[in-house]
């Protein structure tokens, strides 16, 4: 039986990958750009390529630490689509001090 496939994003790119993951090789390159992938999860849809600003908010959610694994109920949860709910979650976590990684896969932002 083969491994499940999981999903690598390269951002300068915008490209995303599936390849079996192997802990023997946690690090990969782009074979566009020779750049290191970025390990998303297996739960993750890419954005059209087109679409600079869903890689922005893409690129925000990684550089935070958000990834798309799957959990035992499911998906990976609420994640946000667009700047502009980037950009709440932001101001919540400032103004509240909650880390930004947490406010950012929160649904409703009080």
């Amino acid at each position: 039986m083969g491994h499940a496939k999981t999903s690598y994003v390269c951002l300068p790119c915008r490209a995303s990958y599936k390849q079996p993951y192997d802990r023997d090789r946690p690090h990969r390159a782009c074979p566009r750009c020779a750049e290191p992938l970025i390990h998303v999860g297996s739960a993750f849809a890419a954005p059209p390529r087109r679409d600079a600003a869903a890689w922005r908010t893409l690129s925000v959610l990684l550089h935070a630490g958000v990834r798309f694994h799957k959990s035992c109920c499911g998906g990976p949860g609420y994640r946000p689509r667009t700047l502009r709910e980037v950009r709440e979650r932001m101001t919540y976590a400032r103004r509240t001090g909650e880390p930004f990684a947490r406010a950012l896969v929160r649904r409703d932002v009080p």
